[in-house]
Formats: structure tokens, sequence, C-alpha cells
């Protein structure tokens, strides 16, 4: 399974519904970069994707998006497939 990176904030409903999505998908670990807390990783996280929002998730190399992109790539039947490559 490829490893899944998410950047995050703490009070973010998104963050959570993704993580559950992932989660009932079969990803045990999801490596978590809190923004609200490190300045240095927002820009990162600006720097990567060219969005401010989050949750920006990662599934290997590949930037999903957030979470509405995720629950697309998901109804699209492409989730699985990626998170399984």
């Amino acid at each position: 399974m490829q490893a899944v990176k998410m950047y995050t904030t703490a009070v973010c409903p998104y963050c959570v519904r993704a993580k559950q999505i992932l989660q009932a998908k079969g990803v045990a670990h999801i490596e978590e970069v809190r923004v609200d807390t490190n300045p240095d990783e927002r820009m990162r996280m600006m720097d990567l994707t060219g969005r401010r929002t989050v949750p920006q998730i990662f599934i290997g190399e590949t930037h999903v998006g957030g979470c509405d992109d995720l629950i697309a790539l998901d109804s699209q039947g492409g989730l699985v497939p990626l998170l399984q490559s």
C-alpha cells in the first residue's frame, strides 16, 4: 500500500472526513503534517500544491488534492488502485 501524507490543521472537518475515507479503504497510517503549528510546513504545502486550504493529500508521489478531490477520485473508482499501486 502506498504511503499517505496529509497536510492538516487541528480543527478541520474536511481533514477528519478524508482520514475516515482513507482508513475505510485500509490505510493504517497517515503521515499528518500540521500546518497550523508549523508555518514552514504551510509554505512547503503551498509550494508543492499551489493551494492554501487543508487537507492536501498525497498518495505516494501523487497529489490527490483536498477532501472533495479524494471523494471524487473514490467515486470514479481511482482511489483503491492508486493506494495499491
